[in-house]
């Protein structure tokens, strides 16, 4: 009997656990830091976007970045003056650690002068994407 009870616990724990994560998984939202994170053009590797900046963060093996990377770019076409930049989480670990980014793919929207607008831990739908580029532009 306690060998069944235990198992119904565990089985209420992670279906909470599932159904929360995929509740929160892409959702793009308010990062609340003590500080505005702001990246630069160095911080990047590549030029920032005139009017925003999409910054995703990745990972060789992640399948959901491919998908990420199909829907920033469709974004990318669609909306004039936003640049596209995809960071290799393992070759900047330093800036990963700095931007405490947990997951890939991570997606950063950044305003024309790199300040953070809003992060996405999974992948994005692509009608959030352009509703935050509306707040960043």
């Amino acid at each position: 009997m306690t060998g069944l009870l235990v198992c119904a616990v565990v089985l209420v724990l992670a279906s909470g656990f599932g159904l929360l994560r995929a509740r929160r998984d892409g959702r793009l939202r308010v990062r609340a830091k003590d500080g505005a994170v702001v990246l630069t053009t160095g911080d990047l590797g590549a030029e920032l976007g005139e009017r925003a900046t999409l910054v995703q963060f990745s990972s060789a093996f992640c399948q959901p970045c491919r998908a990420t990377r199909r829907v920033l770019a469709e974004v990318v076409g669609l909306v004039p003056g936003v640049a596209h930049v995809e960071v290799d989480a393992e070759e900047q670990l330093d800036l990963v650690r700095r931007l405490d980014i947990l997951r890939t793919p991570t997606v950063l929207v950044l305003d024309a002068g790199g300040r953070e607008v809003r992060r996405a831990s999974g992948q994005p739908r692509r009608a959030d994407v352009i509703a935050a580029l509306g707040e960043a532009i």
